[in-house]
């Protein structure tokens, strides 16, 4: 499996995404995604099945695994941040979570309410850190040194896991969710859906600045939030 090398990026959270993304979990209460396939015709931004993102790694597509990685990569690399991962040395340890991941996909079940994916890939993050840390202290320890001794120490301990649930966490993935999916529709339909949904126009005002109907606007709204529900719902969670 290649990684997209734009994954490694650090994170730019250039946009304010947080109404944007109540919106879509109001959307997905309302609407929820259907369970059989969607046939594409001709219309935008619709995919050729509703199979989420995950089943779709599941069965071992490659471009699914190209989104996934697209997606988690700066979330995991954020996680390595917190961990105290050496910015020299993130870049290994989330493609070691990945590689984890790869393996392990199969295991991956949602059989109660807080079994998400999120928390599951943050349990791997975790561990490859310690592991890294591991091998640091294995050579300081040769080299007489204590410091990766101490930061696995600092790992171990249970500060990570009480912010498992940090809101920014799922802010980070939903920009990134908006980011692949622009490109499934036309300028004018992303910019009505912005104008709305994030910079939190009346379907009205986005009607005269884009010279199209409220009606038009409030479709368009109602792609790119159905977008999303139909690509990413099982992972945002």
């Amino acid at each position: 499996m290649v990684f997209p090398r734009r994954a490694w990026d650090q994170v730019r959270m250039s946009y304010n995404v947080t109404l944007c993304y109540l919106c879509f979990l109001l959307f997905t209460l309302k609407f929820p995604v259907p369970t059989k396939p969607t046939p594409t015709g001709d219309r935008e931004g619709v995919t050729t099945t509703s199979r989420s993102l995950l089943v779709r790694v599941k069965d071992n597509e490659r471009q699914a695994w190209d989104r996934l990685v697209t997606l988690y990569a700066p979330l995991v690399y954020h996680w390595c941040q917190k961990l105290d991962v050496s910015p020299d040395d993130a870049p290994d340890v989330v493609q070691e979570v990945f590689k984890s991941v790869a393996q392990r996909i199969e295991s991956f079940r949602k059989e109660r309410s807080q079994d998400t994916f999120r928390g599951w890939l943050r349990v791997i993050t975790r561990n490859k850190a310690i592991d890294h840390y591991r091998r640091l202290g294995k050579q300081a320890t040769a080299a007489g040194g204590t410091e990766a001794q101490h930061r696995l120490a600092a790992v171990a301990a249970p500060n990570f896991d009480d912010d498992a649930d940090d809101p920014a966490d799922k802010h980070l993935l939903f920009h990134q969710a908006l980011e692949q999916i622009r490109a499934d529709f036309q300028p004018k339909t992303w910019q009505a859906f912005w104008r709305v949904v994030v910079e939190d126009r009346t379907p009205a005002e986005a009607a005269v600045e884009l010279d199209m109907t409220a009606g038009a606007i409030r479709v368009a709204k109602c792609r790119v939030l159905q977008r999303l529900r139909e690509e990413l719902g099982d992972l945002l969670d």
